[in-house]
């Protein structure tokens, strides 16, 4: 039997497109172990699938000033250690990175002991972690046909992203019956991501008489960010939310989210009409700015900068994307589509000599 490490972490959108895999690789007969943080997002969610974990320590790479930038390359190396006597033990036929710190010293060990890595990058362009990762790496996938040209010719391979296929199948009565909302009103799901979104959950707050008067909310807030003082008929407040994820999204008649890449793939697989609030340039590479303006030069998304976002824009926003949702909807259902986990699993196979 094939072994595989996969590995991926801080944020769930560096998991959720492993547990993506899961049942191709099981299907395909692999033997699935995971390498993530010790205390990480990854840890809890893997462990529920049922997957080995080994947490290894972990550090981050800052474009910025912190005294953490004097303690964590030593928290780097020290993962490096941890995942050269991982690989060693675990002897795997192949790894799959889907990015984040905790990766790099996987990628890094791996390429040690001359063990094929896959890395895949969902973002526009590469992230500082991949970016150090990249040079083990065997193939590179990607999700945007943009970030080719970022990427070493040879390693590239535009794959797109893997998607849950179990949240296309999931129920809009149980979605109602979950928030306890009725069928008589649309629903507005707002996703502020794992790590949650504070300007985009003021945002909603500061609108929610008004939002109420048209939509139920449903508000994934992010850990530790929900505010039980805005609890009212009408709005529900989650932190987090996995096995009903599905049903949200089926519920859902518009979507306000950050725009991460996953996110933004799953709004549309789901074909959901939109509108994105990617994280500011000041607190991030800008990353998700790209994403956000590629969905909208596709007609995909409605896009808000939350730097200069007002709650009368955020109104405005709401009523124009949800009075014209069939345009975008339309887009999406003309859009290209790819067979991620088809591609992937392809990858996997041939790197594993399968």
């Amino acid at each position: 039997m094939k072994k595989i490490v996969l590995t991926g972490g801080g944020t769930a959108g560096h998991v959720t497109p492993n547990i993506a895999l899961l049942p191709s690789l099981k299907e395909a007969g692999f033997e699935v172990e995971y390498i993530g943080s010790y205390t990480g997002i990854e840890k809890t969610l893997i462990e529920k699938e049922g997957i080995p974990y080994h947490g290894i320590s972990s550090g981050k790479f800052r474009r910025y000033c912190s005294l953490k930038n004097l303690s964590d390359p030593f928290r780097v190396l020290n993962g490096i250690r941890q995942a050269k006597k991982l690989m060693k033990e675990i002897k795997p036929d192949v790894v799959f990175s889907k990015g984040g710190f905790v990766s790099v010293p996987v990628v890094l060990a791996a390429g040690a002991r001359h063990i094929p890595v896959i890395i895949h990058e969902s973002d526009m362009t590469p992230g500082l972690a991949n970016k150090i990762a990249m040079r083990k790496a065997t193939k590179i996938c990607c999700n945007f046909p943009e970030t080719v040209k970022y990427l070493p010719a040879d390693k590239a391979v535009l794959t797109g992203s893997p998607i849950r296929q179990e949240l296309l199948t999931g129920s809009k009565e149980k979605g109602l019956a979950f928030c306890g909302f009725t069928k008589d009103k649309p629903v507005l799901l707002v996703v502020g991501g794992s790590t949650g979104a504070v300007r985009l959950n003021n945002a909603v707050r500061g609108a929610l008489d008004e939002l109420l008067k048209e939509f139920q909310i449903c508000h994934l807030t992010g850990k530790g960010k929900s505010d039980e003082s805005f609890n009212q008929p009408g709005y529900v407040q989650f932190e987090y939310i996995s096995d009903e994820m599905k049903d949200l999204l089926a519920m859902a008649d518009l979507i306000v989210s950050r725009a991460g890449a996953n996110a933004i793939c799953e709004i549309l697989a789901a074909r959901k009409p939109n509108i994105l609030v990617p994280l500011s340039a000041n607190a991030s590479r800008g990353d998700q700015i790209l994403n956000a303006n590629s969905f909208k030069k596709q007609g995909f998304s409605f896009v808000l900068d939350e730097d200069v976002m007002t709650k009368d824009d955020f109104l405005a926003a709401v009523k124009e994307v949800f009075e014209h949702r069939e345009d975008q909807v339309k887009a999406m259902e003309s859009s290209e589509s790819f067979s991620a986990i088809d591609n992937i699993m392809g990858l996997i196979r041939e790197a594993a000599g399968c």
